[in-house]
């Protein structure tokens, strides 16, 4: 399977953290069925000095290109405008 490394990075703005939050639960519901999948490998909250969270770090894989594009289109993340700016790098877990 091919794997991504993806990382996002929240809006600033005053409403950014509400958004995050109304939407959490939901992220977390699509992650755990990912999990159950087997696409999702890692993942969780990028923070602040504070502790507060301003983004997030994923590792994924999937059969292909085009799944992880579709996954990508409706990450509620995006969709309800949390992340700011999205990177999207291909990573290998290492074989350790």
């Amino acid at each position: 399977m091919k794997q991504y490394l993806i990382t996002g990075y929240d809006h600033t703005d005053p409403e950014a953290l509400e958004r995050r939050m109304s939407v959490r639960e939901q992220h977390l519901e699509n992650v755990r069925n990912l999990k159950k999948s087997g696409n999702h490998i890692l993942g969780g909250a990028i923070l602040n000095d504070q502790g507060m969270m301003i983004g997030s770090s994923m590792v994924l894989q999937f059969e292909t290109d085009e799944a992880f594009n579709s996954w990508l289109e409706n990450e509620i993340y995006i969709t309800a405008k949390v992340w700011d700016k999205v990177d999207i790098r291909p990573f290998r877990v290492a074989e350790v």
